[in-house]
């Protein structure tokens, strides 16, 4: 499974250098989950959007938001050059990518992936071919399911319409990049996505909630709350707002069948506590 990783900040943080170490600190922790690539996308100023499909490129800016990405761990791909970037950024988002499909040499596969005016990340793995029906997506870059998500969303959907029709195992982060104040963060079932807030209100994500306690050791962040988001969960964070709506999330048949993958690295507790907070229905067949 992917790690995801990311950083919100609050309009009234006044130490944003505290909360930079904190998402570094994320990127390195997410590496338990891969080494097969990992990418970080830095948001700025909306600009002209020219870039609308994945990129091979290992650093390009494009519409305000500039994505690194590269093969490797976090460790590999992050420079300390990027800090600026990093404490200047209202949003960041970062993966570590372990490739469920498509190929895990291939960049235009790596997120954050820029899809129409999108940049987003994608943890787990989901029938793309339905969603392809279902949307009528048009050809894709790559072969993995990440673009199809992103390509459904971009093409103006209801959020909650593409989510409920996921096949399999999801969690997601995206940012449109001519809004980049708003974040969307988005649970289906099964794969994890753990949301913190620090004392300055900044808001963080990740797919281990354990990352925040080790963060909380080696940074000098102090979260306020941390918690699992519950399957079919998903939230618009815009300034200090946080708005929920839910949708019924769908598990094909074998999904659950794969606790090590996707509770990889978790506490026996927090394991346990996942798996009790289950919620998704079972897919009777897969979609053609």
């Amino acid at each position: 499974m992917c790690g995801l990783f990311g950083l919100y900040r609050s309009p009234g943080a006044t130490h944003p250098e505290r909360a930079s170490d904190a998402f570094v600190a994320l990127g390195m922790l997410a590496g338990e989950r891969s080494a097969d690539s990992a990418g970080v996308a830095l948001f700025g100023r909306p600009g002209t959007i020219n870039v609308e499909t994945p990129t091979v490129q290992g650093d390009v800016t494009d519409g305000g938001c500039r994505v690194v990405k590269g093969r490797g761990t976090f460790l590999r791909v992050w420079r300390h050059d990027l800090l600026a970037g990093l404490d200047a950024a209202p949003v960041a988002l970062g993966q570590v990518r372990r490739a469920t499909q498509g190929r895990p040499d291939r960049l235009v596969e790596t997120g954050p992936l820029l899809v129409g005016a999108l940049t987003g990340t994608h943890s787990g793995d989901v029938d793309a071919a339905g969603l392809r029906a279902r949307f009528a997506t048009p050809p894709a870059a790559g072969d993995a399911d990440s673009e199809v998500i992103f390509q459904a969303l971009a093409a103006g959907h209801r959020p909650e319409n593409v989510l409920s029709a996921l096949h399999g195992r999801a969690a997601l982060a995206w940012v449109d990049r001519t809004r980049p104040g708003r974040l969307h963060l988005a649970r289906g079932a099964l794969s994890p996505l753990c949301v913190a807030v620090d004392a300055e209100g900044n808001l963080y994500w990740a797919s281990n909630p354990d990352w925040f306690r080790r963060v909380e050791r080696d940074t000098s962040v102090r979260f306020r709350s941390a918690v699992l988001l519950r399957e079919g969960t998903h939230l618009t964070v815009e300034g200090d707002e946080v708005r929920g709506t839910e949708f019924v999330p769908t598990a094909r048949p074998g999904d659950p069948m794969m606790p090590d993958r996707v509770w990889q690295d978790f506490t026996t507790a927090d394991r346990e506590h996942a798996l009790a907070q289950r919620r998704h229905r079972i897919a009777e067949t897969c979609v053609a």
